[in-house]
């Protein structure tokens, strides 16, 4: 974990000595977990699974039958008067 207070003193260099044998940190204000850091490729790797979870959930409803084939303007009208 980083604090606060070690980024604001160390800078960077506290972010890339914490994340050198990791892949993301956790940083810590006044003893709370705040913010959660992580290196860019990591992060794509992250993003590229949530689209793929999002693909694969799609193909399913799509196999399930849970889709229509209603204009945009009338499933808009749906959803406002469920």
């Amino acid at each position: 974990m980083i604090t606060a207070n070690d980024l604001k003193t160390k800078g960077i260099a506290c972010l890339e000595e914490s994340l050198a044998n990791q892949p993301e940190a956790v940083i810590t204000v006044r003893g709370k977990e705040s913010f959660v850091v992580m290196r860019i490729d990591h992060y794509h790797y992250l993003r590229e699974m949530e689209l793929e979870a999002a693909l694969y959930e799609t193909q399913q409803d799509l196999v399930a039958g849970r889709f229509s084939q209603e204009s945009i303007d009338d499933h808009v009208d749906a959803l406002f008067t469920e």
